[in-house]
């Protein structure tokens, strides 16, 4: 007499390939419904990057200019940075003035955000309490636009001895 097994055929060679190539099937169009999602999330975070890195150089290239000069640079090559003013998704410029300078960094694409960087003239006391009273020194801010696009971010502004950001950015925490 022969005994019947009561899963008769689920532990058949034929019944387990089935299973798993339904398995990997399903992950391969989990993967290619998903994948391309994932990957432009990390291209985009990796051009913000970027613009964040190229905006707060010029940021710290202003500081230093400054302490050499006395004056702002008024472009991106002036600082001496080895920085290219325009790459594949971002422009890059500055703009000075007697009392701050202004980094941009402004999306080529409308799906990124730009960046703005602000170097102020201010009193040193401000910024150390040991400094000597009438000696001024530098202080910077990073911003980020609130929406992606391609228009450059508003400048930010220094009044009444603070740094604020411009109406529509986000100051960029380090």
């Amino acid at each position: 007499m022969s005994q019947q097994n009561s899963k008769s055929g689920s532990n058949s060679p034929i019944a387990t390939g089935c299973g798993y190539l339904v398995f990997l099937i399903s992950v391969g169009i989990i993967t290619a419904v998903a994948f391309p999602s994932f990957r432009n999330r990390s291209q985009s975070g990796q051009m913000l990057s970027e613009s964040k890195q190229y905006v707060s150089s010029m940021n710290k290239g202003q500081q230093a200019y400054f302490a050499e000069q006395g004056s702002f640079a008024n472009s991106v090559e002036a600082l001496g940075l080895g920085l290219k003013s325009e790459t594949k998704n971002y422009q890059y410029s500055s703009r000075a003035t007697k009392q701050a300078a202004f980094n941009y960094g402004v999306s080529k694409q409308p799906q990124l955000k730009s960046f703005i960087g602000g170097v102020f003239v201010v009193p040193a006391k401000e910024v150390d309490t040991k400094a000597i009273k009438d000696k001024m020194t530098t202080a910077s801010i990073l911003c980020d636009a609130d929406s992606p696009g391609t228009i450059k971010p508003a400048e930010p502004t220094y009044e009444n001895g603070k740094i604020a950001f411009g109406k529509g950015t986000t100051k960029v925490t380090r």
